[in-house]
């Protein structure tokens, strides 16, 4: 992948990083109930799971499951680090907040288990 890829990528994780933050406020979506935020965990995982698809079927099949590998890196590492110094840091929660902010710890796996086996289920058509 080009080195321009990488830093599109990069920015687009850390813009999507900063959409959730700002819909998250004041509270970082603590503001809401667990079965508000459940609904929207299922709702986005579905919406990530499609654009897994839409995304890797125009993709050349040769570099598929390096550009999966390469989307989930950077929608979920540069998330993780903003994540730990917002609300680790910064709001003081420490590692506590994996579990405090549980809505965002699904998401750092999300990608992994999402787009690679897309990948490789759609190198398998034929």
């Amino acid at each position: 992948m080009r080195q321009a890829s990488h830093y599109r990528l990069l920015l687009q994780g850390v813009l999507v990083w900063f959409a959730f933050w700002l819909a998250g406020l004041p509270d970082y979506f603590q503001q809401y109930s667990m079965t508000w935020i459940a609904i929207l965990s299922i709702v986005l995982s579905v919406l990530i799971s499609l654009a897994a698809i839409l995304v890797l079927q125009r993709t050349r099949p040769e570099i598929r499951m390096q550009r999966a590998l390469w989307i989930s890196f950077y929608y979920t590492v540069p998330l993780f680090v903003l994540d730990a110094l917002y609300c680790g840091f910064w709001l003081g929660h420490g590692a506590g907040y994996f579990w405090k902010f549980w809505y965002l710890t699904v998401f750092y796996f999300t990608p992994w288990l999402t787009f690679p086996p897309t990948a490789w289920l759609l190198g398998r058509e034929k």
